[in-house]
């Protein structure tokens, strides 16, 4: 018997009240293995045997009872009954145990995300290595706990390391774990699924022990004083201050630990107040979560918490509690997010991939209160911690930044709080209020659990003229319930492991919809014949008669069957399912009945996601019309491309045509026009849309009419500059198959795409403009010299001007163009000279960027390089920069034209100024490179340009530098025409560089007493030395040592408050 107080968990009190020495008569206090007597499995026998009462009993207490019910129930229990209970205890599944250790379980969600998951590196497999290493060793399992040790190899850079692991279980779940490792994770070590497994597939070798409360009540006292005491021995170090603590409070009277009846014991089992649910360290998901919250999207934390909402939806299919005890960990962190509130501070709104996952947070739990089996005790508690976290402020709000200005999707729930409140005064609708509201919806309706339960219907009555009829005409089932709700239902069905139920829900729910369509769409022909006279009129009429459940009557529910594809084929496979196999594929059946509901689909108005008039915020049909591309195309081409034509639409991203034309109408307006709605899954969408372009683009190669049709299609509906971009490199790829030729009206349809996306982008910004300049360029090489020529012609509406010069008229003038295109001269010359006249217009248009490009680009047409050059000089006393003409005046020079170059070096000198403290400034090299060509070119050209350097430059050693240079060689020593000057070297006391000469000198004055204004000791060493190179530029002066002296007694007088530093001008200069 055991009596609870509380104590850790699997540590329950247990005592036996009774016990006498004749109770211990034919008990062993050895173990034996698992396998032993009365095993069951018959793990090491190759013949199959009747399983005995005694396991098939103990296997279902095992599953259902905690031991100490079992110990309460009944006052002695024989041993072998005990043995088998706790042999059973351990679960026999290894599914479980997978899930528990690896995000990765091989599951139809890993396997549908296509991506490259490295298995081995998962905790499970490295686990069933260690396993079949034969790494696991001293298995021991007492009571309801398992040990052993792990053995890790030795790897190059690891040494071998012993992991001792323990793991306590208790109702075939595994309840705790501790392994020597240190894993900090969410989920189990190899370790502990090496040794977890070990027990699963190889019990017999498993020595087991009952309880060790049960061994302790076998011995006498002396039996139990040796036993205490040889385990203080070989664990004195460890134990011994608790033993001799414990000891103390035993032999005190009044100490809390005699008040108590019984012991504690680790192995024992669960008490019946435990919770019976796997191990799971919640502390480690809190720190995950908050881990990769804090990285705000960076460094795959999106994708970590996508994998951790897959492992919810993993735990609620196989029905474990702790799908709803994580999600509620995880969103706990969510709601700690301090960018929420600094996001709310500021006004602005969270990223769509963050918001993606509020969405998906949202939506686990409108699956977990929607548990057909949860207990109501259990429902409320759930929905006293949703309307909790929905009460807080920065809670994110259903409809992003809008509030209340998008509708209200789940107003049509039956027990909805808020259906039928004024969109003025009804509350801000919270990510978590459809799951609030979902928690007033109850499975228990008579024709509903007839739908989930049964496949075959045969008492039925239907009633055509009634609205709310229970069944069709051929005695399918009906669900009337809005959309939203009902597809709600068929995810929560699926989420918690009933793949079968949910699609007979499924099935109910299209047949309502395709019943309610037919007589929507007899209502909208009869409207049809008022529209003409009156079309504005008549469309706010129609939207009366449109709503949600309408816009989505080809789509959700589509998304609801084939979402989960492949369980619902492991299903069909059953014979038990094969009358829904043939309600399935009466459903989408291609030819026969597929045909004829596209033509209904088309002609169906607003009441059909492909008709002619559909609502502004109905939902797109691009992944449903894309099916049925593909199914029609074989059997009605036309038809095939009437339906994904019409379904290319996105009527969301419109404007709203002007209401005088109607001839062809596209979409009804919107209520409230010009409103972009917050759609949070508009990425999706459009790729989407791009996805189906580019499958017919695909399919129409080799048809004109087709291609022009398709091409318009997507100019008008398509207004994602990328995704015009992606198909525009489809087209063109598909066009250019290397084992066939090129298909140049495809050809054509994907240079047209690249002039619209370089249209779209030419005045907005865009990281990836050069790229697409240089496809365009390409795609128009392919489609021939008429297409080269065409956007030069037309550039400025397609290329900026520095993209025209630099990419556009540089590549179609290169040798490679022109040996791609196998041109003669007579088009080479016509070529060029269209890249000249974009290269003039460029440089008119931008010269500080062009100019060089058409200098260039022209170098091989005289007048059009002296055009090029006339537009330079005309800049250049306006708006180009020194750095641009320095740049020009160099190429001058390297192409043989010094005095233009000379020409350019003076006008950038007029725009240059660098102070006394720039001796590192970039533009140096220039003016001294300035200043070397005009010394090259003859004495005027010197005197002339220095009278420029001394007014732009201030610093003292770039002009001493340009002195020293002037003085070393003669002017003009190889000028023009290599004509040898006389050799005599400039005087420094003439002009011009007396000029200079002077200019040097002020400018070391004025940097020294600038710098002295603010010297610090460091630099006092620097500075000496900067006067030591003054010293040198005074004494290129006839009197420079008298000017030198005088300066340096001037400071002195001036400075000899800085007495340190005039000690060191004294002790260099005197």
């Amino acid at each position: 018997m055991a009596e609870r107080v509380q104590q850790p968990p699997a540590k329950r009190l247990c005592c036996r009240p009774g016990y006498s020495t004749t109770c211990r008569q034919g008990q062993r206090a050895g173990g034996t293995v698992c396998g032993g007597s009365g095993s069951g499995q018959g793990g090491s026998s190759k013949t199959q045997s009747p399983e005995s009462l005694l396991d098939i009993a103990a296997r279902k207490v095992a599953e259902k009872w905690p031991f100490q019910r079992v110990e309460e129930r009944f006052e002695r229990i024989p041993e072998p009954v005990q043995r088998r209970i706790v042999y059973w205890s351990f679960p026999r599944s290894e599914r479980e145990i997978c899930m528990y250790s690896s995000f990765n379980t091989g599951g139809e969600e890993s396997a549908s995300s296509g991506e490259n998951v490295d298995e081995t590196r998962l905790p499970f497999r490295r686990g069933i290595a260690l396993l079949e290493s034969g790494c696991v060793d001293n298995v021991l399992q007492v009571g309801f706990h398992l040990s052993g040790t792990v053995t890790e190899p030795a790897t190059p850079s690891e040494p071998e390391i012993v992991c001792s692991v323990a793991i306590s279980f208790d109702r075939c779940k595994i309840t705790s774990v501790t392994c020597g490792c240190g894993n900090k994770d969410i989920f189990y070590c190899a370790h502990v699924v090496a040794l977890s497994l070990y027990r699963v597939r190889r019990p017999e070798q498993v020595k087991l022990h009952l309880p060790i409360s049960e061994t302790l009540f076998q011995m006498n006292r002396d039996q139990l004083q040796k036993f205490v005491q040889y385990l203080i021995t070989v664990h004195h170090t460890e134990v011994l201050p608790t033993a001799q603590k414990l000891a103390d409070e035993i032999l005190s009277q009044n100490s809390e630990i005699n008040q108590v009846h019984g012991a504690p014991d680790p192995t024992a089992g669960a008490s019946v107040d435990d919770e019976n649910c796997w191990h799971l360290d919640e502390e480690q998901v809190q720190e995950q979560v908050k881990l990769f919250l804090s990285q705000g999207g960076y460094h795959g934390s999106g994708k970590q918490l996508n994998l951790l909402f897959s492992k919810v939806r993993e735990m609620l299919k196989m029905r474990d509690s702790n799908g709803a005890r994580m999600l509620t960990l995880i969103t706990e962190q969510f709601m700690a997010d301090p960018r929420l509130a600094l996001w709310r501070q500021q006004g602005t709104t969270m990223t769509d991939k963050y918001r993606q996952l509020w969405d998906e947070l949202g939506a686990l739990w409108m699956c977990i209160v929607l548990n057909p089996h949860c207990k109501l005790e259990q429902k409320a508690a759930w929905l006293r911690q949703l309307k909790k976290w929905n009460s807080v402020d920065v809670c994110p709000l259903e409809d992003g930044n809008h509030g209340n200005e998008l509708p209200n999707l789940t107003n049509a729930l039956p027990q909805g709080a808020h259906g039928n409140q004024d969109s003025g005064t009804r509350p801000h609708r919270t990510v978590f209020t459809r799951a609030i509201e979902a928690c007033d919806l109850h499975w228990q309706d008579s024709h509903l659990q007839h739908i989930i339960n049964d496949d075959l219907f045969t008492n039925y009555c239907y009633h055509d003229n009634t609205e709310n009829s229970l069944f069709d005409s051929r005695g399918w089932p009906l669900w009337h319930e809005h959309v939203p709700t009902a597809c709600a239902r068929v995810d929560a069905l699926r989420s918690h492991g009933y793949p079968r139920e949910a699609l007979r829900l499924a099935i109910a729910i299209v047949n309502t919809l395709r019943r309610q369509q037919q007589k929507q769409l007899e209502v909208f022909r009869n409207h049809k014949k008022e529209l003409p006279s009156n079309v504005v009129e008549t469309i706010q009429n129609l939207k009366q008669w449109i709503s949600w459940q309408s816009c989505e009557v080809n789509f959700n529910i589509m998304v609801a069957c084939f979402a989960g594809a492949r369980t619902i084929l492991v299903f069909f496979r059953k014979p038990s399912c094969f009358p829904l196999l043939t309600k399935f594929q009466t459903l989408f059946h291609f030819p026969q009945s597929g045909v004829q509901a596209c033509v209904k689909a088309l002609s169906g108005g607003p009441y059909s996601g492909l008709g002619e008039l559909i609502y502004r915020e109905s939902v797109p049909m691009h992944t449903f019309a894309k099916y049925l591309f593909t199914c029609l195309l074989p059997h009605d081409a036309e038809l095939a491309y009437k339906i994904a034509l019409r379904a290319m639409r996105l009527p969301v991203l419109e404007s709203m045509a002007p209401s005088g034309d109607m001839s062809r109408p596209h979409h009804i307006v919107s209520v409230v026009p010009n409103r972009y709605p917050r759609w949070f899954t508009l990425s999706h969408i459009e790729s989407q849309q791009c996805e189906l372009a580019s499958t017919m683009l695909t399919a129409a190669k080799g048809d004109a009419r087709r291609l022009e049709t398709v091409l318009e299609t997507i100019q008008k509906n398509i207004h994602s500059s990328s995704h015009i971009f992606k198909l525009a490199q489809d087209a063109f790829k598909i066009a250019t198959l290397m084992d066939s030729l090129p298909d140049i009206t495809l050809l054509k349809v994907s240079l047209e795409l690249g002039l619209q996306v370089m249209r779209m982008t030419l005045s907005t910004l865009n990281w990836r403009r050069r790229e697409m300049v240089r496809w365009l360029v390409t795609c128009a090489t392919e489609v021939g010299v008429y297409a080269l020529d065409s956007i030069m012609q037309s550039w400025f509406t397609l290329f900026t001007p520095t993209e025209a010069t630099s990419i556009v008229a540089t590549t179609v003038m290169s040798n490679s163009t022109i040996v791609r295109l196998h041109l003669d001269c007579h088009q080479q010359e016509n070529l060029a000279s269209s890249a000249r006249t974009l290269a003039l217009q460029c440089a008119m248009k931008d010269p500080q960027n062009c100019a060089l490009s058409a200098l260039t680009l022209c170098e091989k047409d005289h007048i059009a390089f002296e055009t090029a050059y006339q537009i330079v000089l005309d800049a250049a006393t306006t708006g180009m920069s020194y750095t641009q003409l320095f740049t020009i005046a160099r190429y001058m020079e390297h192409r043989g034209y010094p005095m233009r170059a000379y020409k350019l070096a003076t006008l950038a000198m007029v725009h240059l100024n660098l102070s006394y403290n720039q001796d590192t400034h970039p533009a140096i090299n220039d003016v001294l490179w300035a200043c070397a060509l005009s010394h090259s070119l003859g004495k005027n050209e010197l005197a002339a340009i220095i009278p420029l350097v001394v007014k732009s430059v201030k610093c003292a050693t770039v002009l001493s530098d340009i002195l020293r240079r002037c003085t070393l060689t003669t002017p003009g020593m190889v000028a023009l025409h290599s004509r040898r000057n006389s050799g005599k070297l400039m005087s420094l006391d003439k002009a011009p560089l007396r000029q200079l000469l002077d200019a040097t000198i002020g400018a070391y004055i004025n940097t020294t007493h600038s710098r002295l204004t603010h010297i610090s000791p460091r630099h006092y060493s620097e500075f000496i030395e900067f006067l030591s190179k003054a010293r040198e530029t005074f004494l290129m002066a006839h009197d420079g040592h008298i000017q030198f002296t005088q300066f340096i007694d001037n400071l002195k007088q001036i400075y000899k408050g800085k007495k340190k530093l005039m000690m060191l001008v004294r002790e260099r200069f005197g």
